[in-house]
């Protein structure tokens, strides 16, 4: 397992861009890679400056603000991608090619024996023009790329001794977590090499599946902030995040979780879209207890119904108490942050009414204060 070792390539930069509402200006990009360095992430990749003048200007922009997090850029396996993204200055390159049956027929025309020759070609030049450089192979589609494949082709790039990871992307999001773990699993064993796991969620596996990545020994997964990217996107930071927090919190104390928040609120704000109520962590829902014996319990020890502690993410729980659900415990919670001490009958009282008053409207937090005040002023007389 990797998850005392492994490290965030963030690509909200990158897979982000491909998002529907996604259109970064440099300015934007420059403050979405100030925060998550801040946060913590120690990779950052973004789009290929082959893409358009702008984006080359932007990895300048960005290789240039200084940050601890290395910059990469994600290419296609090709020597004139290579040269203009060393142009860049980047710290580090994540070249891929396609092998699925479907990528070799509609995208480069090549079999797998030209991708194995194509790649050594590829990676070698890189290897002369910046030893140093941070490099990464990758197939795409590998979940629909033929096993025997997609093993041929690692293998026989492993035996050149040029790459520092390898990548496997089930680009269409249709891998379960046991085929990637037998994936990325048998990578590791056969080569020996950093593995990288980049996955889409269109059914829902994302953050499941890079969980298991990092349990059969990748280093490295691929996120980007709310999970946005190319159609449903890829693995949502926060959910990575959440998913790690409740294996052991000791997995993400190196990141500044009270910073999810804001990250969370700046991708949402740039674009134009609303933070999903029930999203990991950030989500208006993700802390609140409604049904009656869920906040008694709460109130009594968080942890009974709360396996992340929102404190660590500069947040606070709230229990609902204005509905037909709600039970006298919560009702008293909310009488003594008034500084109110009401007996039992008088709280099961006062709770009962919102009851019966809630089964038409739910009450606002004014008006169930407003029967405390009312009922504490008649406990006096």
């Amino acid at each position: 397992m990797a998850f005392d070792r492994y490290h965030i390539i963030d690509s909200t930069l990158r897979e982000g861009e491909q998002f529907s509402t996604a259109t970064f200006t440099t300015a934007q990009k420059l403050e979405i890679a100030g925060l998550l360095d801040d946060f913590g992430i120690e990779m950052l990749e973004m789009t290929s400056p082959c893409a358009s003048p702008q984006s080359t200007a932007d990895i300048r922009a960005v290789v240039g603000a200084g940050l601890n997090a290395r910059i990469l850029t994600h290419i296609r396996c090709l020597r004139d991608d290579v040269q203009r993204a060393l142009e860049t200055g980047v710290h580090g390159l994540d070249i891929v090619i396609g092998t699925s049956p479907q990528l070799m027929q509609h995208s480069h025309g090549r079999d797998i024996r030209q991708i194995i020759d194509l790649a050594a070609d590829v990676l070698g030049f890189v290897r002369e023009q910046a030893p140093d450089i941070i490099l990464r192979f990758s197939t795409e589609d590998t979940f629909r790329s033929r096993e025997a494949d997609v093993l041929r082709v690692y293998l026989g790039i492993a035996e050149l001794n040029l790459v520092d990871r390898f990548g496997v992307a089930d680009t269409v999001g249709v891998a379960l977590p046991q085929q990637v773990y037998g994936m990325v699993s048998q990578l590791v064993r056969l080569t020996g090499v950093d593995v990288e796991f980049h996955g889409h969620d269109d059914s829902g596996c994302a953050i499941a599946n890079a969980t298991a990545a990092l349990e059969a020994g990748a280093t490295h997964i691929d996120t980007t902030v709310l999970g946005i990217g190319e159609r449903n996107g890829i693995t949502p930071l926060g959910g990575l995040i959440a998913r790690l927090y409740t294996l052991d919190k000791a997995y993400v104390t190196k990141y500044r979780l009270a910073l999810l928040p804001q990250v969370d609120r700046l991708i949402a704000d740039l674009c134009d879209i609303e933070i999903p109520f029930r999203n990991y962590i950030t989500g208006t829902s993700a802390f609140i207890h409604k049904a009656g014996i869920h906040a008694k319990a709460v109130l009594a020890d968080p942890s009974t119904y709360e396996v992340i502690q929102p404190q660590d993410f500069g947040l606070e729980r709230q229990v609902s108490i204005g509905h037909r659900l709600t039970g006298w415990n919560a009702v008293q919670a909310r009488a003594l942050q008034l500084g109110l001490e009401l007996d039992i009958p008088t709280l099961k009282t006062v709770t009962a009414s919102i009851k019966q008053q809630a089964d038409t409207t739910p009450l606002t937090l004014s008006q169930i204060d407003g029967l405390l005040m009312e009922a504490a002023t008649q406990c006096v007389q």
